[in-house]
This record gives structure tokens, sequence and C-alpha cells, in this order.
């Protein structure tokens, strides 16, 4: 009786994958649905995805310098990891993905599956206020007020 407790319980993970930015939202929701396939196969349990949109990389990642950053949260093992570690690998649409392992012994009952999110990403580069048309590069200005030591107060004249 303790096995089938202890095959209940199984590990949340999260895995992020970069997507190629030309892709359309059907696209997207063809490898989401690969996901799904996978971890229900591997007897897993999805509880969310989030596309997170189109947002600017840090650097260039397969030559291109933004991508569709897909989060998924799933309950499942290390073998599952595995798995959709491997699909990844092979997708072309695919560039990067990392998986990182959030808590062990999860009880899959007490976890809902929640509805999948889309958000709305980062708007291209020429929206105004970008930091990169900023003065300055986006720090303070020059024009900031020189620093004051204490001692500069008694050596000050009085104003009267």
């Amino acid at each position: 009786m303790a096995e089938t407790q202890a095959a209940k319980r199984l590990r949340e993970y999260e895995t992020i994958f970069l997507v190629k930015p030309d892709l359309t939202d059907d696209a997207v929701d063809k490898l989401k649905e690969r996901v799904r396939g996978i971890v229900d196969r591997e007897q897993g349990k999805v509880l969310r995805f989030t596309v997170w949109g189109k947002k600017k990389t840090l650097f260039p990642v397969a030559k291109q310098p933004r991508a569709i950053y897909v989060h998924t949260s799933f309950l499942g093992s290390g073998k599952l990891v595995a798995e959709i570690e491997r699909n990844l690998r092979n997708l072309d649409e695919v560039t990067r993905y990392i998986s990182v392992k959030i808590a062990d012994e999860v009880d899959p009952e007490t976890r809902p599956v929640l509805e999948d999110l889309k958000l709305a990403g980062d708007v291209e580069e020429t929206r105004p206020g970008a930091p990169a048309e900023r003065e300055g590069g986006g720090f303070r200005s020059v024009e900031a007020p020189d620093f004051v030591s204490p001692d500069a107060e008694e050596d000050a004249p009085e104003e009267a």
C-alpha cells in the first residue's frame, strides 16, 4: 500500500523554451499540444502553459534578436523531463529550452490545472520611451547635482 501512495507523488517542474519569432500562433499552439501529449503519455499532469509573447533576447539566438517565450508548468518524473527535452531538441522551431525542478513529493490531487495564458510580450523597439531612445542611455543625466560633503555646510556663508 505504501508503494501506491509513493507512486501518486510526483515532482513539479517548469520548462521554458524559446521559439523562432516568425512562427504563427497556430504553430505555437501545435508545439504546446505536442508537449501536452508527451506529458499525458508519460502519466504526468500539465498545470499551465503561458505564452509570454515575443521578447527581445539578451543576445541573438539562432541569429535572431527576438524569440517567442513559452513557459509550461507540469508534474511528472525525471524520465518525463528527459522525453520533453529530447522532443524539443529535435524540433527546428525551438531554439533554446531549460527545465527546472520546483518541488519534490507533490500530490497531483492538490494541484489544480489552470487555464492557459497568452501575454502580449514586448512591443516593437520603435515605441516611445524605449530605453534605447532615452538620452543618456537610460541612466541619470550628467546634470545631476554634485556630491556635497557634510563639512561644506559649515564653511558656507550664512544668508541673512
